[in-house]
């Protein structure tokens, strides 16, 4: 017997301080569109870019990093 399971859809942003685990809005929208949604909450989304999603727990995990550099 074959079981499909449909995995849910989490993204995450860290950065020092921030740390966001936020769910799926609309499983019909491109992870980008999702990240675009939130930029209205995050502002600091704005800057941000969607790594390859990694399953785990039953969950396809959408990593949002920063693309600023830092001053050093």
């Amino acid at each position: 017997m074959i079981k499909t399971t449909i995995l849910e859809r989490i993204f995450e942003y860290k950065e020092k301080d921030n740390n966001l685990r936020l769910t799926d809005p609309n499983p019909d929208w491109t992870p980008e569109t999702v990240m675009n949604f939130y930029a209205n909450t995050y502002p600091m989304l704005t800057t941000a870019k969607i790594g390859a999603p990694q399953i785990k727990d039953d969950q396809l995990i959408y990593k949002m990093e920063s693309v600023l550099g830092t001053k050093g």
